[in-house]
């Protein structure tokens, strides 16, 4: 009825060995997805400062930044230097950063980086209190 299987399966031989891949263990994998979350924070981080300067925005950049650079093993991450020609929505941007340090923040409590999760949560605080203001004029 079927015909017997004659050779090996693929499945068994596609990676040969299991050394014959990367391995990234689970503390590496979370500095990835924590950089990954920074680095997107400061993306936004830098499109507010672009938008509206300021000395809390430029000093939390260059936090963002330090932790991005030694989370990556020195690589210094990417900056916006200019926004683009059509003008930036502050409070879509506040709600973005928020959720993005929220995200930065489970991640650094998983891996227990205190000094990222303290960062994550300032952040957080600021985009807080970036959007009471706005919330309150709207009612």
């Amino acid at each position: 009825m079927y015909e017997p299987i004659r050779s090996k399966s693929v499945h068994s031989t596609m990676a040969g060995t299991p050394h014959d891949f990367p391995h990234r263990s689970r503390e590496e994998e979370l500095d990835i997805q924590l950089a990954g979350h920074l680095a997107a924070l400061l993306a936004v981080t830098d499109e507010l400062r672009a938008a509206a300067p300021s000395a809390d925005l430029d000093a939390a950049a260059e936090r963002i930044a330090e932790q991005v650079t030694r989370l990556r093993g020195g690589r210094v991450p990417a900056r916006a230097s200019a926004t683009t020609g059509r003008e930036p929505n502050a409070t879509a941007l506040h709600r973005r950063a928020h959720a993005l340090a929220g995200r930065a923040l489970v991640v650094a409590a998983s891996r227990a980086d205190t000094a990222v999760a303290i960062l994550a949560a300032e952040r957080m605080d600021a985009h807080t209190a970036a959007l009471q203001p706005r919330a309150l004029a709207s009612r």
